[in-house]
């Protein structure tokens, strides 16, 4: 599956015309994700417990992110400041997040 750097998209590989339910790869500038995936939450940047060389061990291939909370705690300046969310997490896999993390209400 190519990768290319800023771009976005998403590959189907099997579908169901009964269900209309897809198989596929949704690909992003971070890597790709085989769909349908459990994806780990990792509301405050962290999944409780594992490390990110855990998560990857495990199969994760995306994490989720909860942009409200990490709004709220630690907040904007000390993620942009470590470097953006995949560098404050440590995780250099696709994030999906609620909302662009840098939206301010």
């Amino acid at each position: 599956m190519e990768q290319q750097k800023d771009k976005f998209s998403f590959h189907c590989q099997a579908s169901c015309s009964q269900t209309k339910a897809r198989a596929g790869v949704f690909v992003t500038p971070h890597g790709w994700v085989e769909t349908p995936r459990f994806m780990p939450v990792g509301t405050l940047a962290t999944v409780k417990t594992l490390t990110p060389a855990q998560l990857e061990a495990a199969g994760a291939q995306m994490v989720l992110a909860n942009t409200y909370h990490l709004h709220l705690q630690p907040g904007e300046g000390i993620v942009e400041r470590a470097g953006g969310l995949h560098r404050f997490m440590g995780w250099q896999g696709p994030i999906l997040t609620n909302q662009p993390f840098s939206q301010r209400e």
